[in-house]
């Protein structure tokens, strides 16, 4: 099938031989940052807080608009405006490995890692939308799709819930349909037991109990919490058991851990070399990754082409209206994540972000891209910064 480039767009016959191409110069980079509270306190086993950020990246090119967007810090904004889209704008949108070399050469000296990275990513995520909106094809469309719709995890229970709270969030997420569910755990120790044993109560024995430590453990007490009452309560998945830069931690715990109780990290692997520590070894028994973080879609991939060849499955970390696609294109995608905070953001900011239906996420192939569009009037109250830079 043929598909005709978008009005606005030239084309030329460089570039893929015997086969004219869309050139699309860009036109403007945009970032927009807005901070949502939460809708009541959170905090997990290593950190507490009140509200999320996002920044949103929109790329124009040909008349057509990307959005990307990435769960960062408010210096993202500017970081992006400021430093990257100098090495954007004017470029060719359909081609974002050029483009993903030159941001990430602008950011050897300022530090790739961390904020870095999350403001590359959410560039690479805006271009790969722009690229598909281009060519009126979903992301899927265009990369190529093994699947139709990605399991889902629901993923919440922080540790400043109270029992009641968690037994109904996880009670909820079991009786829409989903097969798997998280908690957060390792704030208290001592009430950690109480909790696993109220989630468990709540989901019944047919759902998957997943818990997330966020590194809140030392190897011999998470291997002790892993054959006591983790394995009392059925769980099958422990993540960040301890800290993700702590790899010969994960490996220990991994090597002792019960069947079939999998360890997970990886939501902190910023670039390619992260990932490849991960996995040399292994320490994961799954390995997560978060386009958000990893250098965007590209860097999502990348990262994915590493886990097959070393047979490594992958879990997709947060940012669901994102991942849902990504976990029809990467065959290793075992499953997503569900995570309550970036769910109702997503509701809040976009239009045709994803949407789970008994514990399963279908993207939607009739609108292209990623199929989001920006909810301008409901984001604008959270509206923190925006900035641009046009040709």
């Amino acid at each position: 099938m043929t598909v005709a480039p978008a009005a606005g767009t030239r084309v030329a016959s460089s570039g893929w031989p015997g086969r004219p191409r869309p050139v699309a110069p860009i036109a403007s980079v945009r970032a927009t940052v807005y901070t949502v509270p939460t809708d009541c306190p959170e905090s997990d086993g290593t950190y507490e807080w009140n509200s999320t950020t996002i920044v949103v990246v929109e790329v124009a090119a040909g008349g057509i608009t990307g959005v990307g967007y990435s769960y960062a810090s408010h210096v993202c904004g500017p970081l992006i405006v400021d430093v990257l889209a100098p090495d954007v704008v004017g470029q060719d949108a359909m081609d974002i490995p050029t483009i993903g070399a030159a941001v990430s050469a602008r950011l050897r000296n300022a530090g790739r890692p961390g904020i870095g990275a999350t403001a590359i990513s959410a560039v690479d995520t805006a271009l790969w939308d722009l690229k598909a909106r281009l060519l009126n094809v979903s992301f899927v469309d265009l990369l190529g799709g093994c699947r139709d719709t990605v399991p889902a995890y629901g993923s919440g229970g922080f540790t400043s819930y109270t029992h009641d709270q968690l037994s109904e969030q996880l009670k909820g997420w079991a009786d829409a349909g989903f097969a798997m569910v998280k908690m957060k755990i390792g704030r208290d120790s001592g009430r950690d037991p109480e909790r696993v044993r109220t989630a468990r109560t709540a989901i019944g024995d047919d759902v998957e109990l997943f818990v997330d430590a966020n590194g809140a453990f030392d190897a011999r007490r998470a291997i002790a919490a892993a054959h006591g009452w983790l394995a009392d309560g059925g769980v099958t998945w422990f993540e960040e058991p301890v800290s993700s830069d702590d790899i010969p931690g994960l490996r220990f715990v991994r090597e002792h851990a019960p069947a079939p109780m999998a360890v997970a990290a990886g939501e902190y692997a910023w670039t390619p070399v992260d990932f490849v520590r991960l996995a040399d070894g292994p320490a994961v028994d799954v390995m997560q990754a978060d386009a958000t973080r990893c250098l965007g879609i590209s860097g999502f991939i990348a990262a994915s082409r590493m886990c097959a060849a070393r047979g490594i499955p992958m879990s997709a970390h947060c940012a669901p209206s994102i991942h849902a696609h990504l976990g029809c294109v990467v065959p290793s995608v075992r499953h997503m994540e569900w995570f309550h905070d970036h769910v109702r953001i997503e509701q809040i900011f976009f239009e045709g972000c994803a949407e789970a239906v008994n514990g399963v996420v279908r993207p939607d192939r009739d609108r292209p891209g990623l199929g989001l569009e920006v909810r301008s009037a409901d984001a604008e109250r959270y509206l923190v910064w925006r900035g641009a830079c046009e040709s």
